[in-house]
This record gives C-alpha cells, sequence and structure tokens, in this order.
C-alpha cells in the first residue's frame, strides 16, 4: 500500500486518474468509426495501432508547449506501453515473445512520430504525404489530404487550449468528418 505515497516523492507527477481520462480519449477517438469508414484507415489491428500513434502524438505534441509536463507526458507514454503490452497478452502473445513486440511497438512509434514531427513542420501537403505512407499504405491521396486537414485541425484545437484545461483533460477532439472537405 505505498502508493499513495508516491506524490510526497514526485510531486510533480499528474494524477493516474487523469493520465487515465485523457488515454481514454486518445483511445475512444482513434478507434472513431469515421476514420474507417470515411478516411480508408484500415479496420485492423495495425489500422487501429497507426490512429492509436497519431493521436497520441497529437496530445504529445501539444504537452511539449506546457512547462514543466515531462512527468505528464512520460505517464501518458508508459500508458500507452501498458496497454500495448495489455493487448499483446490478451491476444495470446507469449511471455518471452512480448519483449519483442514491445520493441517493434516502440520502433514505429518513434519511427511515424519523427516523420509526423518533420511534416507537419513541412505544412498541410507533406502530412499528408506522411499520412499516406504510415497509415493508408501509399494510397488514398484525397483521404490522406482530410486526414491530414484533421490533424492540423485537432493541432490548433489544442494549441488554443489553457494549459491547466489541457491538463486535467477538460477538452475533446473535434470529430474528423467535420475536416472532411469535399
Amino acid at each position: 500500500m505505498l502508493w499513495p505515497f508516491n506524490r510526497f516523492r514526485n510531486p510533480g507527477a499528474p494524477s493516474r486518474g487523469t493520465i487515465e481520462a485523457i488515454y481514454g480519449m486518445i483511445v475512444a477517438q482513434a478507434r472513431e468509426p469515421s476514420f474507417y469508414a470515411d478516411l480508408d484507415v484500415r479496420d485492423t489491428v495495425q489500422g487501429r495501432f497507426d490512429m492509436l500513434v497519431l493521436h497520441l502524438w497529437l496530445v504529445l505534441r501539444r504537452l511539449q508547449a506546457v512547462a514543466g509536463a515531462t512527468p505528464f507526458a512520460q505517464a501518458l507514454f508508459d500508458r500507452f506501453c501498458a496497454d500495448m503490452d495489455d493487448n499483446l497478452r490478451e491476444m495470446g502473445v507469449g511471455d518471452l515473445t512480448v519483449p519483442k513486440r514491445m520493441q517493434a511497438f516502440g520502433e514505429a512509434f518513434y519511427g511515424r512520430t519523427a516523420a509526423y514531427d518533420l511534416a507537419f513542420a513541412g505544412g498541410e501537403g507533406e502530412m499528408a504525404q506522411a499520412l499516406a505512407r504510415n497509415i493508408l499504405d501509399g494510397g488514398y491521396p484525397e483521404s490522406a489530404r482530410a486526414l491530414a486537414a484533421y490533424v492540423q485541425a485537432v493541432a490548433a484545437d489544442l494549441s488554443k487550449l489553457d494549459d491547466a484545461a489541457f491538463l486535467a483533460g477538460a477538452w475533446a477532439f473535434p470529430a474528423p468528418a467535420a475536416s472532411r472537405t469535399g
């Protein structure tokens, strides 16, 4: 029963409830049916992983602008890793294979987020190309553009939030269909 006392050692650590709430929002948004029905994201384990990484990246990207948010970002990333580990075990992956698969998840996460960081800095066209490569298997240019517009809209919405409201989870992702043009 030591866990309540951890806050004395690390008072800047976010509450578990807040991390759970925000991670739950990320997972729920990644599962939004319109990504799969309207934007050509594959409704597979890989497609859902890709959408989870995209939304986690958007939140972690916003956290970079918050002073002292490193423990929060780390806790959110740790929750993601725990979720991936749990999912592997639920799918029946053996104990000896889990670390190898987790390493593959980590490589995929860091590779995608690095690509998204570069693409975001280059504008919506480059973001569409990165999303097409990483999520849409190089195809569906219209869906890639719509998904890039969605990413830009989410990033803009998150950037407008007060830091305290953002850290408290007092926000919501916009609907993906709202960013679709045409």
